[in-house]
């Protein structure tokens, strides 16, 4: 049985880009990454990957999830900073109109209860560079963007059950990652350190970020511009910005941050396409009630005198023909 379309798709108003086959809609979640390691992490989560190129250059990757052929990853690597990521996060939404859009990766900790390979649902984004220098002192002028209310909800069902975890790699004896719903800050600046001035910004100004990273921001700022899409960051730790970040890097927690990013990432893009689609002041439907049948065919006619008009049809999703009676005059 076909499923409905994704909530998401229908209240917002997004026309998410579908690939058919004969009773079967795949509907693409966008998911951008800043680093190899962490495209590497996403792409080995898929199958079926094909490229898939926007205007400007920028090659996507566009494959099925191994463990829910119908949902379709649009996946970019924005190298690092935030203007890559808002310009890619541009790009992507552009190319495939996408049901929701994610970036994910890895981050530093900022707090001494993370574990190195927890992930981190960022509840706020903040954008910890903007202000004012003056001769004694910064003057903080800061920027957050919340995660979208729909997939935060999405989000905080999926540790309940621990389901997300089974596409984590098996490492034996390995402690299975916490998931924390946090604030994490953004910057272009690598932050290796408890006690620089990037430090002590985060810690006095935006002293509910738990995480630090260099993206989110940009691809933020992108998303709400352009609006109706979805948006959630999904961030492992993968250091302590503590001075450390070789050491740990060199133990591989880069690649061990970024799986469990993937991971929960996939779970969280499956939920997105499964959702039922709402019904306000209404039950939501069961996944086990088959949904209204559509109308095989739907006759639409429009009428003018004197003058012209364009054609006025709603939405249409299967073939569409347009005759025309009498002779209209044309320039």
């Amino acid at each position: 049985m076909p499923r409905s379309k994704s909530r998401f798709s229908y209240r917002l108003g997004v026309s998410p880009v579908s690939f058919h086959t004969p009773g079967r809609e795949f509907f693409v979640i966008a998911i951008l990454t800043a680093l190899s390691v962490e495209h590497d992490a996403v792409r080995e989560l898929l199958v079926d990957v094909e490229e898939r190129t926007s205007a400007g250059g920028t090659i996507f990757d566009v494959g099925r999830l191994a463990t829910d052929p119908e949902v379709r990853i649009a996946l970019g690597v924005t190298g690092t900073g935030a203007l890559n990521a808002a310009t890619l996060a541009e790009r992507v939404m552009a190319r495939f109109s996408p049901a929701a859009a994610l970036f994910v990766g890895v981050a530093g900790g900022l707090r001494d209860w993370l574990e190195i390979g927890d992930v981190v649902v960022a509840t706020k984004i903040h954008g910890y560079q903007a202000g004012r220098s003056e001769d004694s002192e910064f003057l903080v002028r800061p920027n957050a963007w919340l995660v979208s209310h729909e997939l935060e909800q999405l989000a905080r069902r999926l540790p309940r059950d621990g389901q997300w975890r089974s596409g984590l790699p098996s490492s034996p004896g390995e402690k299975a990652p916490a998931v924390h719903f946090e604030a994490v800050a953004a910057g272009d600046v690598v932050l290796n350190s408890r006690i620089s001035a990037e430090a002590e910004r985060i810690r006095r100004s935006f002293n509910d970020a738990v995480a630090v990273e260099m993206e989110s921001s940009g691809f933020a700022h992108a998303c709400h511009l352009r609006g109706r899409v979805p948006t959630a960051t999904i961030r492992a730790i993968s250091d302590r910005a503590d001075g450390t970040k070789s050491v740990t890097d060199g133990r591989g927690s880069q690649r061990l941050a970024a799986a469990n990013a993937a991971a929960f990432a996939a779970a969280l893009a499956t939920a997105v396409v499964n959702r039922d689609e709402p019904h306000d002041g209404q039950e939501t439907r069961s996944p086990n009630r088959p949904a209204p049948a559509a109308p095989t065919s739907v006759r639409t006619s429009n009428v003018v005198r004197d003058g012209r008009v364009g054609v006025q049809s709603g939405s249409n999703t299967g073939e569409f023909r347009v005759t025309f009676s009498g002779s209209p005059d044309h320039d």
